[in-house]
């Protein structure tokens, strides 16, 4: 029935065959243990990710806090200017606005319409000629000049008030002309 050749080859290939049949694939633990590392992997990865992001998003906030920092220290260094170029002077007994303090007039302007939460109050004062309540109405002429001027420029009257001292509170003591010419001005004020 068998010839020799085959009983050879069967008595080769059934070992194998048993073999293989033996071999089915990984054991239960294996593919626990390979599930268990691949969970960990993407629980890195996951980990990784999200430390990244929080990275990110503190240097953006980092970021824009510095960028804050910046632009109020322009806006101060900006208003400390104009602090320091905050006076119209005016002609005896007149309130209105010489053309040498337009230029000191538009940067006010273009300060406050760039920052419309920011706020001014325009003194006006006169020299001590005159009556207390002619100085005071003439004051008031004064810093409402003042007023009217920045609203033409653009200027939001929210952000404006006047205030009228007349000859209360002098720049400069004194009855010499460059005292009176030192105390007729209307002075803007940050808030």
């Amino acid at each position: 029935m068998f010839n020799k050749n085959t009983l050879k080859t069967l008595m080769i290939v059934l070992p194998l065959v048993t073999l293989a049949a033996c071999k089915s694939g990984p054991t239960e633990a294996e593919i626990e243990a390979e599930a268990n590392r691949a969970a960990e992997v993407a629980a890195q990865q996951a980990a990784d990710a999200k430390a990244a992001a929080e990275a990110e998003a503190k240097r953006v906030e980092l970021a824009k806090a510095a960028e804050m920092k910046r632009l109020q220290d322009l806006k101060e260094e900006e208003k400390s200017k104009l602090m320091n170029q905050n006076v119209v002077y005016f002609d005896f007994d007149r309130a209105s606005i010489k053309s040498d303090f337009h230029s000191v007039l538009d940067m006010h302007a273009a300060f406050l319409v760039k920052n419309p939460g920011q706020s001014i109050v325009i003194e006006g004062h006169t020299d001590n000629r005159g009556t207390p309540e002619y100085n005071i109405a003439l004051g008031e002429r004064r810093a409402k000049s003042v007023e009217t001027y920045l609203m033409n420029a653009g200027v939001s009257s929210s952000q404006v008030s006047v205030v009228s001292y007349g000859e209360e509170k002098p720049a400069v003591q004194g009855g010499s002309e460059y005292a009176f010419a030192q105390n007729r001005r209307g002075v803007v004020v940050y808030q």
